[in-house]
């Protein structure tokens, strides 16, 4: 008996019982020749014979004859790809037996030939280059054929990578995919006859289908349609119909549901599906889908790198998010009930998302900017007034450090918020929740609102307040007085005050970025530029304008030179039009002198009557 390896005492139980004879194969060409040769796999045995099977098989040739026993009568083979039902299959091949080769068995035999090498060295036509033919020519036309392979070597792995039949079959799937995006496009476009649109009326059919994939074998096809040319939107209705297959609490799910336990099957799609996306646009993902991937990743305790994407691309698009999405529960129950931590990574993300937008329009539109109609601050007001109804969300969780509250009000910019009435109903849910809090405690809690941002109707329930310490009701008190005070005068009343509430184009001065503070002074500054080149061609004039006049003093004749010189200065200053021209202002001097005239002279005949 030969074996790959040392025989096992289970087949040794097994020879003993009568042996699994293939009458139906031999029946034909062997009748009447007894078999000579028992092949065992997975615990089962065949009686076979060995010229048919050495004459096409170099595995079983080599073991023959390696055994140098001209009656060897047992053959032991170990890890057969497809198990005994796959090498029955190729013993009948062996035998001549006509059987049919389908999508659900091509794999199998490709990959049990391989292991018995059954190549044309030792028999032309031989079982490899059958099953070759008929992936060649059957599979690789067509989609659905070619994910049925793929199904079938997920038992097959490593030998169908070793064939190649993985690859091929990816590629098959991808190219057939977009020829069929190709065609159905053009089959299924609409054109709307009012604005002559064109548009797309339902999504490929193969989008459900990759989902029978297992995990590793789905990232190679998507792969391999991102290099042919498959269409995003299509890969990415792909891989969340995937996620939503694969992982049935993809949904949202509310906070005080009981946690499900998931193993690391789940964990590790989970982590594919988030490497699948970070090769795809920002914005191309839905934000929901994201978030139910960060919930997701934190129950399943993925890699920190797989969440910190998550966080990243979320991050990016945050003034999309609902409050419902930033209500992500905590995976420990010793910590508050809300994941506030994760939320202010988020955050992060999003300010230096602002902060290099920020820096790319300074160098773009330079002192143009306008920073309060820019989307970028349209995008930070929205942040803000979503980060204030979440704060006053998780307020009231009584376990909820007070560090970590301020962490996220503290995080925002000045600009952020217009008015801070959303911020004071946060705060004073968090104190209503934690009446332990000490008075110096409050007091930090309280100076992250300006009292100046609050509406009339806040500021009225702050200093009636009795939760607030006494200096934030003496603050919301003093800057109500002066309110009041420049409401009843009508006027600014405190300059200093009023000057920093309201900017000189009528927009909260709070409001207003650095980034626009730096586009009013590069603006101021080239205004003061524009100044001082006027003042230049003005002094180059008066230059010119004494060149002249000397010029004139040294070629006139000398009674002229009072005259010459009078007039180059009547000139000089008639161009600089400091004081009108010259003609104008004699006439009205002369004018003025008539207009006198009689006047003066009656006063001086009164006044020497007087004295006489």
């Amino acid at each position: 008996m030969v074996s790959e390896t040392h025989f096992p005492s289970s087949f040794t139980k097994l020879s003993s019982s009568s042996p699994r004879f293939c009458n139906s194969i031999s029946k034909r060409i062997f009748s009447d020749v007894a078999g000579d040769i028992s092949v065992y796999v997975d615990g089962q045995s065949f009686l076979l014979h060995k010229f048919p099977l050495v004459s096409r098989s170099g595995k079983i040739r080599k073991m023959v004859v390696d055994s140098r026993d001209p009656d060897l009568s047992k053959l032991v083979l170990l890890n057969v790809p497809g198990g005994s039902e796959t090498f029955e299959l190729a013993a009948k091949f062996c035998y001549g037996t006509n059987f049919e080769i389908t999508t659900a068995n091509v794999a199998h035999l490709r990959c049990v030939a391989e292991y018995l090498e059954m190549t044309e060295d030792y028999r032309e036509e031989n079982l490899i280059a059958r099953t070759e033919t008929y992936l060649n020519e059957v599979v690789s036309q067509s989609l659905e054929k070619s994910l049925e392979v793929l199904c079938a070597c997920e038992g097959l792995l490593p030998i169908a990578d070793d064939v190649n039949i993985v690859d091929r079959c990816a590629d098959s799937v991808a190219i057939n995919a977009s020829k069929e995006q190709l065609v159905s496009g053009l089959a299924r476009l609409e054109c709307d006859g009012r604005s002559g649109k064109l548009k797309m009326d339902c999504q490929d059919w193969w989008v459900e289908d990759l989902s029978m994939l297992r995990i590793d074998l789905y990232q190679r096809v998507v792969a391999s349609m991102r290099r042919t040319g498959v269409r995003s939107d299509s890969i990415i209705a792909s891989i969340m119909h995937y996620a939503e297959t694969s992982l049935k609490c993809i949904e949202k799910r509310q906070a005080w549901d009981s946690g499900v336990l998931f193993g690391d099957e789940q964990r590790i799609i989970v982590e594919a599906l988030v490497a699948l996306l970070a090769n795809e646009k920002i914005t191309s993902v839905p934000l929901t889908f994201l978030f139910g991937l960060l919930r997701m990743a934190i129950e399943l305790d993925a890699t920190l790198g797989c969440k910190l994407e998550l966080e990243r691309r979320i991050g990016l698009q945050l003034e999309i998010a609902s409050l419902d999405d930033l209500l992500i529960p905590s995976s420990q129950t010793s910590e508050s009930v809300f994941d506030v931590d994760t939320v202010h990574r988020i955050l992060v993300n999003f300010l230096q998302r602002i902060e290099e937008e920020g820096s790319e329009e300074s160098l773009q539109c330079g002192y143009e900017s306008e920073g309060l109609k820019s989307p970028s601050h349209s995008s930070v007001l929205k942040v803000g007034r979503l980060i204030d109804g979440y704060l006053a969300e998780i307020a009231p969780d009584p376990c909820l450090k007070l560090q970590r509250f301020m962490a996220i009000i503290e995080l925002l910019p000045d600009y952020a918020r217009v008015i801070e009435d959303g911020l004071y109903r946060a705060v004073d849910i968090y104190l209503k929740a934690h009446p332990s809090l000490t008075e110096s405690e409050c007091k930090r809690l309280c100076k992250l609102i300006d009292c100046q941002k609050l509406s009339q109707e806040a500021a009225n329930h702050a200093a009636q307040n009795d939760r607030l310490p006494v200096q934030m009701a003496v603050r919301v008190l003093y800057f109500e007085q002066l309110r009041l005070r420049s409401a009843l005068s009508g006027n600014s009343g405190d300059g200093s005050f009023s000057h920093r509430i309201i900017s000189s184009s009528g927009v909260p001065s709070a409001a207003v970025s650095p980034r626009d503070n730096y586009a009013s002074l590069r603006r101021e500054n080239r205004e003061l530029k524009l100044e001082i080149s006027r003042m230049r061609v003005r002094l180059s004039e008066l230059e010119k304008e004494q060149d002249f006049m000397k010029q004139g003093m040294r070629d006139g004749k000398p009674g002229e030179h009072g005259r010459a010189f009078f007039a180059s200065i009547s000139r000089g200053i008639g161009r600089m039009g400091i004081f009108g021209p010259a003609g104008k202002g004699q006439q009205n001097s002369a004018s003025s002198r008539k207009s006198q005239g009689p006047d003066v002279k009656g006063h001086r005949r009164r006044q020497r009557r007087s004295i006489a």
